[in-house]
């Protein structure tokens, strides 16, 4: 896994040293590892979605550091956009190993505290693999479905019980475990009723028995030890989507269907939370999960006015907050906010200094499979369309950028690149990757939310 072995043994014996040495009353905590194929040049810890710790790594993807004081608990570690937990007793000492290329499959924990965060992994994967088997089971009778989840649940709460009775994990270890393990059960019973109605046009609510939510009062939504846990956030992703889909005087065929849906989420959500820092973030999920689906100006607007209604959320942090300002500034005849982007060169190009109509269409080289529809679709826009200039931003990290423009140089599109992600997010409302933007020859707005792959996009360059 190290290619400098003197590091290495450094790291180890520092490790072997903290593990041994340590006494219940040590609250130092010490945490390293290496990252295979990094993104960025760095990872970013955090805990109950607050920020925790930039952690940078060194010239060999190497990172070690040292935490005097660290609350035990359960943290996020992401790097570029992928994202898993690793969960902090006192006086652990973890090694991690994570490749980007496989990012999941390949994350493994070493030293003390070892045990209990490659259970939790293999939990997560073994979940996972259940997940991708689900697509037909949603279209399963009541009967059917329920043996089939509850054969499943059967085999990984023995996964569970045997990692408990084997790993003795403490009891804040052991409220995530647990929470994994019913969450995933719980979610699969949300998900069937409206994604059975979706799979199946049946809409089967009158036939559950009278007691299938009685799971519901075993989760306490609004403990704060919930917030940024993905099985959680997964759980109440679907069981406000089950209650906007149940909810009495619904039309289902209704055009604006998905607005009028998560607009109700946010109303649910408002009455069923009680704990304020809980809310806000049930309100911020939905929220950024809404704008990420709909491109809609007008709807936009209106779901903003109705989440800042409710949300008592004013840090500078609430990327919501910021995404509203950035589409009120997006309408129609604006121009474009000022942002730096960047040549291959790093020369600092204006994007209000356009004179004719332009196509700004964003991508990433994490999802090279995408690339080539891309542009295969810009390539047919240009003969068609001749006087349009085509503009591709890239949201990378400079290297990953020009790594990937090195191996694939695609010219049919003027090459630029986000200085600043951030920026880019609020300035622009920049919420899903296959956003498209219009100008007019003037460098005004034609239309800020729209999709290169649409069908009809063609039709708005007229």
């Amino acid at each position: 896994m190290f290619r400098n072995y003197k590091s290495l043994l450094i790291i180890c014996i520092i490790f072997t040293l903290a593990s041994c040495q340590g006494d219940d009353d040590d609250t130092t905590v010490y945490f390293g590892g290496e990252i295979t194929n990094p993104r960025t040049p760095y990872i970013i810890l955090s805990k109950n979605n607050k920020f925790a710790d930039t952690i940078k790594l060194d010239k060999n993807n190497r990172f070690f550091v040292k935490y005097d004081s660290l609350a035990p608990g359960m943290y996020n570690f992401k790097h570029g956009t992928d994202y898993q937990f690793v969960y902090f007793d006192r006086n652990d000492s973890i090694m991690l190993s994570v490749n980007t290329a496989n990012f999941d499959e390949s994350v493994v924990f070493s030293g003390r505290g070892n045990e209990k965060n490659n259970f939790m992994m293999e939990l997560y994967l073994k979940n996972e693999e259940d997940r991708n088997q689900m697509y037909n089971v949603y279209s399963y009778d009541y009967n059917s479905f329920i043996k089939n989840i509850d054969a499943t649940y059967s085999k990984r709460k023995k996964f569970y019980e045997e990692g408990k009775k084997k790993i003795n994990w403490s009891d804040g270890f052991d409220f995530f475990g647990r929470a994994r393990l019913n969450l995933n059960y719980y979610t699969k019973k949300e998900y069937y009723p409206y994604l059975h109605d979706r799979r199946t046009g049946e809409n089967i609510i009158a036939q559950l028995p009278g007691n299938y939510y009685d799971f519901r009062k075993e989760i306490n939504l609004d403990n704060t030890e919930f917030i940024g846990f993905s099985p959680y956030m997964r759980y109440l992703s679907g069981m406000l989507n089950n209650r906007a889909y149940s909810r009495k005087g619904r039309v289902s065929n209704l055009e604006n269907n998905v607005f009028n849906d998560n607009i109700a989420k946010l109303r649910i959500a408002d009455t069923l939370f009680k704990n304020e820092q809980v809310k806000n973030d049930v309100l911020n999920n939905v929220a950024f999960g809404y704008l990420i689906e709909d491109q809609n100006t007008i709807n936009n607007q209106k779901f903003l006015s109705e989440y800042l209604e409710r949300s008592t959320d004013d840090s500078k942090e609430n990327e919501i907050r910021n995404i509203a300002k950035g589409v009120k500034s997006l309408k129609e005849g604006n121009k474009l906010p000022q942002i730096k982007l960047v040549d291959v060169n790093n020369k600092y190009y204006d994007i209000n200094n356009v004179n004719k109509k332009t196509v700004i269409f964003f991508w990433t080289s994490c999802a090279r499979a995408r690339l080539s529809a891309i542009y295969d679709k810009v390539k047919d826009l240009k003969e068609e369309y001749p006087d349009v200039n085509f503009i591709a931003v890239n949201v990378d990290y400079e290297n990953e950028w020009k790594k990937t423009l090195s191996l694939y140089p695609y010219n049919d599109a003027l090459q630029l690149r986000a200085y600043d992600l951030e920026t880019l997010k609020d300035k622009w409302a920049l919420t899903k990757i296959n956003r498209t933007i219009i100008l007019n020859p003037d460098g005004s707005i034609k239309n800020a939310f729209t999709n290169l792959m649409d069908p009809k996009f063609s039709t708005y360059l007229n």
